[in-house]
């Protein structure tokens, strides 16, 4: 057996020799497709504006590799993926440039953030309305659903987007630096998984969540006090906490306090700036020419 391998070897090796000596010439033509990429406004828009400072891809338009295949989803409009896209820019983008400083956003913003027209929606009756992927990306839904009612309401635009945006972006900077693991052991028996939509607003606050979708496990909590915190007014703040009673006020302070820490500590990020900062920005967005890209 040995013999005949040695023999097969020979010969491939004076084939593979014979081969390469055949005089045929490489091809000058590159194996990639080198037609110039022809980009609408929209597009040029965005590279000028999200690609070349932040090193961010931004997609509205439909590819399956980036969708979850579990949902049937429907593909960004594109007149309301370029509002949007303005607006993420002057109003998440833009703020965190002015707290943390324009190193701090074009490192750690993700690299792709991807819009979807319609809902993700669950066999529970809930709605995905956005997801963060690996630290790199950031998917959000129901773009189609922007019209000039919901631009004109900062609560829309946080519920559906922005509170969001900042949720998903908590769990992208815990995933390059932790959070102390005390926050887990202050309502460590009261997660309730998978659960949480069967609780009314009142009901978490009364429990020490900040949203019934914090009671789902300490990652969603910790990062739902750091974007409602942040895209809330401070009425709306102090809202929760009287809704909350002394028990519920208690434990929800206890956690904030943790993560307003690790904001300063490992970011150096004041969120009382940040929100400032953020509600400033909110009230600017009617001065925003949503209908021309500069």
């Amino acid at each position: 057996m040995k013999k005949i391998f040695f023999g097969i070897l020979v010969l491939t090796l004076l084939f593979s020799i014979t081969s390469c000596e055949s005089g045929d010439e490489l091809s000058s033509d590159s194996i990639f497709d080198t037609t110039p990429v022809v980009r609408d406004s929209l597009e040029q828009w965005l590279l000028k504006n999200y690609t070349y400072p932040y090193n961010i891809d931004f997609k509205y338009k439909m590819e399956d590799i980036e969708s979850d295949m579990d949902y049937n989803l429907v593909p960004a409009d594109s007149a309301k993926a370029a509002k949007l896209a303005v607006i993420i820019k002057h109003l998440w983008l833009e703020s965190y440039d002015e707290v943390a400083g324009v190193t701090f956003t074009k490192t750690y913003v993700p690299r792709i953030i991807y819009l979807v027209g319609s809902a993700a929606y669950n066999s529970n009756g809930t709605i995905v309305l956005g997801t963060a992927e690996g630290g790199l990306k950031i998917t959000l839904y129901l773009v189609n659903n922007l019209t000039q009612s919901w631009i004109e309401d900062p609560e829309i635009l946080n519920y559906y987007y922005f509170k969001t945006m900042h949720h998903e972006f908590g769990h992208i900077l815990n995933q390059k630096k932790s959070y102390d693991v005390s926050f887990k052991l202050i309502s460590e028996a009261s997660y309730v998984s998978d659960d949480w939509y069967l609780y009314s607003d009142e009901e978490a606050y009364q429990r020490g969540f900040v949203s019934p979708y914090a009671q789902s496990e300490p990652n969603e909590d910790f990062v739902e006090n750091l974007s409602i915190y942040v895209t809330y007014s401070k009425a709306q703040w102090q809202a929760i906490l009287d809704a909350a009673g002394d028990t519920g006020k208690a434990i929800i302070l206890q956690k904030f306090a943790i993560v307003k820490t690790y904001m300063k500590e490992s970011w150096n990020i004041d969120l009382d700036e940040l929100r400032d900062v953020v509600q400033r920005r909110q009230s600017e967005i009617g001065n925003l020419d949503l209908e021309t890209l500069k």
